[in-house]
């Protein structure tokens, strides 16, 4: 899936092409036409068969969206996690297949600067499970807990679960801004790895549940493509394993019996105040943090839904308990990919790739860009030899 090559030959060439094509959804008779060519010429490039001419090149890759450099560009890495997503029901959705290219720009991204820059991307995954008959809930909490063990976390609240997917277990985590009704997605590819899309304009409590969503998905159901919307909550055993997971992992059951208890010894009631510090706490939402004692059966079902018919429990009401500093509901819209980041300006300090080249590998704004460049540049005045590395 993955072609380096100093002079692509027809085969590698020809392979390419034909990834272009199925990234942009487009059929091989389609192609041919655009390019003023029989199908079963176009057949014979894919194959490496027969060499495309500069001119057919040109026709394909304005028709595939591509650029030709990118598709000639030595350090071209070409992924095809696009057409993956494709199989799943939610086929012929604008706002999906829109997330999916997203995700996979960004790893084809990461991959090239990886390659530039001569590093690899290491992994420290657990085995993969696979989800067994019977209740999937209870396997779910039992394999979300042996995770944590694995990792060293213990029984407390997961302080940066994003850091900890991307540093610790080495797995791709991007957040951009996507269609509203689109969580997260998740892709696993032999060569490039497990790979998470999370939606940058939901608030921060809603981004972690979709980042424990998809490591739950990571751990049982690794090579299946995955999109989380919420509309499809719980519609499948894969989901509810997904949701399970998720919220066991998050909030684990020791520990919020053991902060349940604190919170609430003298209290005859539980309340609004309660269910804040909770899920401060634990860094969830207040409806996630309800849902988990109604799990637990710390609290009766129907718990949230009779918050939900009595006003709620709003975020004004937050912030009196938390206090402004606390109170985090942010970061609105902020992209975030802390290792491509760190990549792309290595490269560009290096003179291996421009402003605009970085700008169009990372899918941000020219001006964004400028800003994380200027934080870098700042950092680098500030540099002591005392901080200086050792390679």
């Amino acid at each position: 899936m993955t072609k380096l090559t100093h002079e692509l030959s027809p085969a590698e060439l020809g392979e390419r092409l034909k990834v272009a094509r199925e990234t942009a959804n487009v059929t091989q008779d389609a192609g041919a036409k655009a390019a003023g060519i029989a199908r079963t010429t176009l057949v014979a490039i894919e194959k490496g068969q027969r060499s495309a001419r500069i001119d057919e090149l040109q026709a394909l890759s304005r028709y595939y969206n591509v650029s030709v450099n990118s598709l000639l560009r030595r350090e071209s890495v070409h992924v095809d996690l696009v057409p993956r997503f494709r199989s799943l029901s939610e086929t012929g959705d604008a706002s999906i297949e829109q997330a999916a290219r997203m995700l996979n720009d960004l790893v084809r991204a990461e991959v090239e600067l990886e390659n530039i820059l001569g590093v690899q991307r290491t992994h420290n995954y657990p085995p993969e499970k696979s989800i067994l008959p019977g209740d999937v809930r209870t396997q779910a909490e039992h394999d979300a807990q042996n995770f944590r063990n694995w990792l060293g976390l213990g029984e407390g609240p997961v302080q940066n679960l994003f850091a900890l997917m991307e540093l610790q277990l080495g797995v791709r985590v991007y957040s951009r801004k996507l269609d509203p009704k689109v969580s997260g997605l998740f892709a696993y590819d032999d060569v490039v790895g497990a790979c998470i899309l999370i939606n940058s304009s939901h608030r921060k409590d809603r981004r972690i549940q979709t980042g424990g969503h998809e490591l739950g998905h990571f751990t049982a159901t690794r090579r299946q493509p995955e999109v989380y919307q919420d509309e499809k909550y719980e519609n499948s055993r894969e989901e509810r394993y997904a949701n399970a997971f998720g919220r066991a992992f998050l909030t684990p059951a020791r520990a919020v019996m053991e902060k349940f208890k604190e919170l609430t010894t003298g209290s005859s009631h539980l309340t609004r105040r309660h269910i804040i510090l909770l899920a401060h706490f634990f860094s969830v939402s207040r409806q996630a943090m309800v849902m988990r004692l109604e799990n637990l059966g710390l609290t009766k079902k129907g718990t949230w839904d009779w918050f939900k018919d009595n006003g709620g429990i709003t975020d004004e009401q937050a912030r009196q308990v938390l206090g402004s500093a606390a109170y985090d509901t942010s970061s609105i819209d902020t992209a975030q990919s802390s290792r491509l980041f760190l990549l792309a300006i290595d490269a560009w300090k290096k003179d291996l790739i421009s402003e605009g080249q970085m700008s169009e590998m990372l899918k941000l704004g020219r001006a964004q860009v400028r800003e994380l460049l200027d934080e870098a540049e700042a950092e680098e005045d500030e540099a002591d030899d005392l901080f200086k590395l050792p390679h």
